[in-house]
């Protein structure tokens, strides 16, 4: 089943933007990029471009949550996501204190962050950078981020490993074979990116979404936000605790947004809102 995607030449709007306080665009295998520098700390942003896509998993996918239901969705406008999630050397550059559990590595994700942690250190950022505009994404750009084109459970294919992604091994998804448990985060871009150039959109550490969390609706959809209000926010892309199949490129997760679990971090997007 493939998505009836609008005319591309008039209704989505694929032109990429610059944003203040960044460099200019390198062009690389993987697509368009920009750097954000703040003090000795860097990240970049990849370009992710209008699309249409299924959200959500098929009804026989094997490890299939309940929450997943396949509907279409269209992203009008571009934005910029980190190929990475946030790293603790980066948050201490807008934030003093690092709040993270395993801190062996400046390059690590940071953690132990609630939603409410996440949107403090966004409005920190943006109030040095005017401008900027950065914020969380949302969860359908999100997936479509770490899909990457893909339709297949993980954006690596059916099945993953641990060479590919950070998880428990020993809990592999239906017909792979168990492999190394990590027990920790690992430094951001040591494992394989996807076909777009992100990182550790699978495993690693969970990342907060925009969004409050709701079921999907069974019809398209253009540009989801979620509700505009509930009790928990969307976290994506499983941990380096958790079997293999939370780290699916459909599997959703939430919680109460000022929990703080160790496993919970972010990725910043900038663009469109």
């Amino acid at each position: 089943m493939m998505p009836v995607c609008p005319d591309k030449a008039g209704s989505l709007s694929n032109d990429p933007f610059r944003v203040p306080w960044t460099s200019d665009f390198v062009k690389d295998h993987f697509g368009l990029s920009m750097v954000l520098n703040v003090g000795q700390a860097r990240q970049v942003f990849r370009w992710v471009a209008p699309a249409c896509f299924l959200m959500g998993s098929p009804p026989d996918a094997a490890d299939r949550g309940s929450t997943e239901l396949l509907h279409e969705v269209t992203l009008s406008h571009g934005f910029w996501l980190a190929e990475t999630a946030c790293t603790q050397a980066f948050w201490q550059a807008v934030w003093p204190v690092n709040p993270s559990h395993f801190q062996d590595h400046p390059q690590n994700p940071v953690e132990n962050v609630s939603w409410h942690d996440a949107q403090g250190f966004i409005a920190e950022l943006n109030r040095r950078l005017p401008g900027l505009a950065a914020r969380l994404p949302s969860e359908a750009e999100w997936e479509c981020a770490c899909r990457a084109g893909t339709t297949t459970p993980f954006s690596f294919g059916d099945l993953i490993d641990p060479e590919q992604v950070n998880y428990h091994g020993g809990y592999p998804c239906a017909g792979g074979g168990k492999g190394l448990y990590r027990q920790q985060t690992v430094p951001v871009a040591s494992l394989p990116p996807n076909a777009w150039g992100f990182y550790e959109m699978h495993g690693n550490v969970w990342e907060w979404c925009g969004d409050w969390y709701a079921d999907y609706p069974s019809t398209p959809q253009l540009d989801p936000r979620g509700p505009t209000f509930g009790k928990m926010r969307v976290l994506r892309g499983g941990t380096w605790s958790d079997p293999a199949r939370y780290a699916r490129s459909a599997n959703r997760s939430r919680i109460e947004p000022a929990y703080r679990p160790r496993s919970s971090g972010f990725r910043l997007a900038i663009g469109y809102r």
